[in-house]
């Protein structure tokens, strides 16, 4: 899908955003890569947010991916637009077993008030991709309140 973002410091926007996201601090994510109606949100392994098995936590991978989605579509919005998410599914496809993973966001569907995400989570162990889940997202678009930006 090829958008025009119509705010063109849209990267900037989405970086400071997501520097006020602690979940994503917490965790150990960084946004590595952002373009019109894509993201990349990349996480080392911690066994902090491993389930009972040690694999990463179905939530953990969820959070991940919601970000990854959110940050898609926030980058086909307006400068004075945030985005909230309003419902996802997730397929969680593999055990998250790796020495690092790797959340990718892209939107679908844009739309000035709802917008459609789809989202993968990747495993990588020795410089190999597992596909380890995937998402749905459905994204709304906030204007209007002073109380949220980004």
């Amino acid at each position: 899908m090829t958008v025009t973002p119509p705010d063109p410091d849209y990267r900037t926007r989405c970086r400071d955003s997501f520097a006020r996201q602690t979940v994503m601090s917490t965790i150990g994510a960084t946004l590595t890569h952002l373009e019109p109606g894509a993201s990349k949100i990349e996480m080392p392994f911690s066994a902090a947010f491993t389930q009972q098995h040690g694999f990463l936590h179905a939530g953990t991978i969820a959070t991940a991916l919601d970000s990854a989605c959110g940050y898609a579509a926030l980058t086909v919005m307006e400068a004075d637009a945030a985005i909230l998410t309003i419902e996802f599914k997730v397929n969680l496809l593999s055990p998250g077993k790796g020495e690092r993973f790797i959340f990718r966001g892209k939107v679908v569907k844009p739309g000035r008030t709802i917008l459609i995400a789809d989202g993968q989570a990747f495993a990588i162990s020795n410089g190999a991709e597992k596909l380890i889940a995937t998402m749905t997202a459905t994204m709304m678009s906030i204007r209007d309140r002073p109380d949220l930006k980004g």
